[in-house]
């Protein structure tokens, strides 16, 4: 039983969920309080990615990163190598499929809190990543929380777009998903029940700990 594509996918999983935090925070934020013509057509945009084929973000994606557009070019003269067809092209994949559900579950969050603490805070002159970083994100700790766990079994279940940007290169870009898919189609049974019960074990584990946390925050 050949486990890397378990060992990959969570490698994968964790960077994602890592990258779109950092991303999802911040536009969920600046969604969440910003005043500006056009704001919910970027939340549109941002959204866009979760009803969309994949086969079409993949595409999208081949065109951003691939080894003819200036972003593929400029990673390929840093690297040496494409980002294409390798893991950390599937690390790409994972976050523009994580990233916005994230973004509509924080941005909830960060809308539903008490702002009357974010105004006394602006009147004593603390500046706005303050007002983030002491006031909002505290308070709307718990759904973030359980909002990053979502993203990362997001991240983790990836296929369709990982498929299409990272291939299915056994042994260096074979995600589980992949490798389910790979064990199916090759007749392998055991290999694809092991892989399913894994995955399903944790994506349970995972849901649980977000439900139980989405619960607490409703309490409170």
């Amino acid at each position: 039983m050949d486990w890397f594509p378990l060992w990959l996918s969570l490698k994968v999983a964790l960077l994602a969920t890592a990258i779109s935090t950092v991303l999802g925070l911040a536009v969920a934020w600046w969604l969440a309080r910003g005043d500006f013509r056009g704001r919910e057509l970027v939340d549109a945009l941002v959204t866009l990615p979760l009803v969309l084929p994949p086969t079409v973000l993949g595409y999208y994606l081949l065109i951003v990163i691939g080894r003819n557009s200036t972003f593929g070019a400029m990673y390929e003269s840093i690297t040496g190598g494409p980002l294409v067809f390798t893991w950390q092209g599937a690390v790409v994949a994972a976050v523009l499929h994580s990233l916005p559900l994230l973004v509509k579950s924080a941005r909830a969050a960060l809308e539903a809190i008490d702002h009357s603490y974010e105004r006394a805070a602006r009147s004593l002159g603390a500046p706005e990543w303050k007002v983030f970083l002491r006031i909002s994100l505290p308070l709307a700790r718990l759904p973030i929380i359980a909002a990053v766990t979502l993203a990362f079994a997001r991240a983790l279940g990836d296929f369709g777009v990982t498929l299409m940007v990272a291939g299915n290169i056994p042994g260096k870009t074979q995600t589980v998903a992949v490798a389910i898919y790979d064990a199916v189609e090759s007749g392998d049974g055991d290999t694809a029940r092991a892989l399913v019960l894994a995955v399903s074990l944790l994506a349970l584990g995972i849901v649980w700990v977000a439900n139980k946390l989405n619960s607490k925050a409703s309490a409170l």
